[in-house]
């Protein structure tokens, strides 16, 4: 099978799973907006992840370009919560303000 026939197998697989919860991006009514990211899940909650990914920031005084790694709180909805586990790949977006570290909620699974 093809990358885009697997992909459009998951998101069926995520459209046709009922999700009560009113934060998914596809069956509740949040809205998305914003920044988004692609990182590494490094730890995982009932309905939270961590993910973190790296970035280069320059340094003026040095001249340098200097690495640096953020880490994001993400809420999972329910119907993605069993597929994303500590070391997938994930990709997140920028919603309001669902408690007083999660800005952002997992869209999809990339790997």
């Amino acid at each position: 099978m093809t990358k885009q026939k697997e992909k459009k197998q998951e998101k069926k697989k995520i459209e046709n799973t009922s999700c009560a919860d009113p934060i998914c991006p596809v069956h509740g009514g949040i809205k998305l907006r914003g920044r988004t990211f692609r990182g590494t899940v490094i730890k995982k909650f009932p309905k939270r992840i961590v993910i973190m990914f790296g970035r280069t920031v320059y340094l003026k005084k040095y001249e340098r370009y200097a690495k640096k790694r953020t880490k994001l709180h993400a809420r999972v909805p329910d119907c993605m919560a069993d597929e994303i586990n500590i070391g997938d790949y994930v990709e997140i977006k920028e919603c309001r303000k669902v408690s007083k570290i999660i800005n952002f909620v997992v869209v999809k699974k990339i790997r």
